[in-house]
């Protein structure tokens, strides 16, 4: 027999450890980056060890008719071809692990679809200038980004996201893999995306539960969003389902969660979901001024 005291301490710092290992992680963080120059580079925000998916915002406009346009705020001029640069920068982002996809479309009225064809040509474009494809002038460079975020808020011919999504994937059918991501507005359906999201052919969805009264998490009052976790958990098809909070009080007009109300009043109910994937934070500005998925972090 060995010592009984030595044995209690040995069983109360496993047990420690196992609830450290099994209730503290978040699980995976993904952030937005390319609309504040304050943000830093795309290369320090991949090398910060934070996340692991980054998604390039946005691809603000195209379809019906218009001609598609980059829109990566200060960072770089893509009508100058000046963001090609940023191709170094992303591959040093995926030789970390890192996926990094294009976010299309964004809060700002600029893009719709027409049509079905439409749709398909635009879903064309993407994959010759963003994915696996050949164009003459890719906004980017010759990297090959891992997929597309659908963050469709505005805008027209939401009927047809889901034709975009179907010819992005068979695209993908042919070699690498073209992952494909949403990020609706909490109210279920969200009105732009329900019909995109239908198609069961998105791998990770991650909500907004914020600026939107009737669903985003309120200390006071934490039903109305487990209720609407619970009704995106169950309803929709896909892989792995996130949580969507602004990394700041400013990033967000309403919906900010502290970090210690996401982690001791969010995270142990949404964990509970076998499809809860992790956290999606706006932005990587926010996020580097609050060092909010840090702090989320320092608790696994």
């Amino acid at each position: 027999m060995g010592n009984n005291k030595t044995q209690s301490v040995s069983i109360v710092f496993l047990l420690s450890f196992l609830a450290l290992v099994c209730c503290s992680n978040a699980g995976d963080m993904v952030v937005y980056w390319g609309q504040n120059e304050k943000e830093g580079s795309l290369t320090e925000t991949c090398d910060s060890g934070l996340y692991k998916i980054v998604n390039i915002a946005f691809l603000s406009a195209f379809g019906s008719g218009r001609k598609p346009q980059v829109n990566l705020a200060g960072h770089c001029d893509p009508a100058s071809n000046g963001c090609k640069s940023l191709s170094k920068e992303i591959k040093s982002c995926q030789n970390r692990g890192i996926k990094v996809l294009i976010s299309i479309g964004g809060g700002n009225p600029g893009y719709s679809l027409s049509s079905a064809g439409n749709a398909r040509t635009v879903a064309d474009y993407i994959w010759n200038n963003f994915l696996g494809g050949k164009a003459g002038s890719r906004p980017l460079g010759d990297a090959v980004l891992d997929g597309v975020d659908f963050d469709i808020e505005v805008g027209g011919g939401e009927g047809f996201y889901g034709v975009l999504a179907r010819r992005l994937s068979e695209h993908g059918k042919g070699g690498r893999k073209v992952y494909l991501t949403a990020a609706p507005q909490c109210p279920f359906p969200d009105e732009h995306l329900k019909g995109a999201l239908s198609t069961g052919l998105f791998d990770y969805v991650w909500v907004q539960f914020y600026n939107n009264g009737p669903c985003q998490f309120e200390s006071s009052n934490p039903g109305k969003f487990q209720k609407s976790w619970n009704k995106w958990v169950s309803s929709i098809k896909a892989r792995k389902i996130y949580v969507g909070v602004p990394a700041s009080s400013s990033a967000a007009g309403s919906g900010f969660v502290t970090t210690q109300q996401l982690k001791a009043q969010v995270l142990p109910f949404v964990k509970k979901s076998s499809k809860y994937g992790g956290v999606m934070l706006w932005d990587r500005a926010a996020d580097k001024q609050t060092g909010y998925s840090t702090n989320i972090k320092a608790s696994v």
